[in-house]
């Protein structure tokens, strides 16, 4: 692989030995009318398995749900940039030129990117990714077609790190807390400093930048709207609260866990019934990981910017100095919710590619409150019970919640208009007559 520049947006070319880039144009030129029918059967379940098999790793190495993103979106644009480059029918992420034979295994493309990608990523986990890809590559038999589709995976993923390497996420950035009312600072029990400030400053995948959508200022601490907000969640929201019903606390137990894992969970609920092929699940996953891994970074440069504090200082500091939060309060700034910009930004994304946003699912809760199942009816309603579990659990006040929605559908909105597009007009998928294009 040569690169001509390590940016984002660099053209790529992929090589394989023995193969000429004219001879590679050519069979493309003529093949893909013969190999069509050959290529719909490629396994579109090979996506489905490595998105858990990396839930599974990152899990395992409890990798932080912010890392834990931009993982999932280096993996799967990575898986995306493979499979079309066996077939280009979406835009790839890194534009490069066609660079693989028609005929390349793409199930051994996908795994080749999915384990490159990862074992890089999450060298703690080698292990179990060497089976998951030993496993993957005993499904495909012995042939030329899996060699260079092995190759091409293992090409794209190489491609994505390069040019995520000095995206800035590793680096140090000194953050000193706030000491006066409406200032974020350490929050009891724990006193954890600051997480993660300089994740804001890190470059986006698809957004122009980190502050493109940024959120009203939130509320003026000695607003009447304010002081509203600080009693409903003292209300609700408190280990003590007499006014929260059992259902709302599973709620908030229920949508506690990381974002990536349980809205990666959802996007593997509603695909695997739906027989999408290999493309139409690469674009799929690419899509909600993006979006999801974009709005941690819009929501991250909005929290430091803002800065606002969150509930239980606010409730302590205007008296009720025992006060503790139903669930723990994440060591990072109120406003926006940024587990509400991921809900909104995950299902926006998945809606915008199944062109509706009326999906009905059931799905079961991870870590750290496991095994706790709930049924929606949209993809919507879930995105919302999920902003609304912050509240009841007591670590985030409404506004942010509200903020966190709307800024969730913008970044959603914006890497489904400006990512990964149909190289050429695509059958509608099924499940809705609604265009994929027409829901705004």
């Amino acid at each position: 692989m040569k690169n001509k520049d390590e940016n984002c947006g660099s053209w790529q070319t992929f090589t394989l030995p023995g193969i000429s880039l004219r001879a590679l144009k050519l069979a493309t030129l003529t093949g893909v009318a013969l190999l069509g029918g050959f290529l719909s059967n490629a396994s579109a379940d090979e996506v489905i398995r490595w998105n858990q098999v990396a839930t599974d790793a990152t899990t395992a190495n409890k990798v932080d749900p912010l890392t834990e993103s931009r993982i999932f979106a280096i993996l799967h644009i990575a898986i995306h940039d493979a499979v079309n480059s066996v077939q280009p029918r979406y835009q790839s992420y890194l534009p490069k030129e066609l660079s693989a034979p028609v005929d390349a295994s793409v199930d051994a493309a996908v795994a080749g990117a999915a384990h490159e990608a990862l074992v890089a990523l999450l060298p703690a986990g080698k292990k179990s990714l060497d089976d998951a890809l030993e496993e993957s590559l005993g499904r495909v038999p012995e042939s030329p077609r899996k060699t260079v589709g092995l190759e091409i995976g293992r090409a794209a993923a190489a491609a994505i790190l390069a040019a995520r390497e000095n995206d800035g996420a590793n680096r140090a950035i000194e953050y000193m807390p706030g000491n006066e009312p409406g200032q974020y600072c350490p929050t009891p029990p724990d006193f954890t400093p600051a997480f993660m400030s300089h994740w804001g400053k890190i470059a986006p995948f698809v957004l122009q930048s980190a502050a493109q959508f940024r959120c009203p200022d939130p509320l003026p601490v000695d607003s009447e709207k304010a002081f509203a907000e600080i009693e409903e969640v003292r209300a609700v929201g408190g280990s003590k609260s007499a006014t929260r019903t059992a259902e709302q606390s599973e709620i908030a137990r229920f949508w506690y866990e990381s974002s990536p894992r349980g809205w990666n969970r959802i996007a593997r609920e509603v695909a695997s019934p739906r027989q999408f092929d290999a493309w139409e699940n690469a674009r799929l996953f690419a899509l909600v990981n993006l979006a999801m891994a974009d709005g941690f970074i819009a929501g991250l440069e909005d929290k430091y910017h803002c800065n606002y504090w969150r509930p239980v200082t606010a409730i302590r500091h205007l008296g009720d100095r025992e006060w503790l939060s139903y669930l723990g309060t994440p060591p990072v700034p109120d406003y926006p919710s940024t587990h509400t910009v991921l809900g909104a930004a995950a299902a926006t994304a998945t809606a915008r590619f199944f062109g509706t946003d009326f999906i009905s699912f059931t799905t079961t809760s991870g870590e750290p409150y496991p095994d706790i199942t709930r049924k929606f009816w949209s993809l919507s309603e879930a995105a919302r019970e999920n902003g609304a579990s912050r509240i009841l659990a007591g670590i985030h006040f409404s506004s942010a919640v509200r903020a966190g929605y709307t800024q969730g559908e913008q970044v959603a909105n914006w890497v489904f208009e400006n990512a990964l597009r149909p190289v050429k007009p695509q059958p509608v998928i099924t499940t809705s007559p609604v265009s994929e294009t027409s829901v705004h």
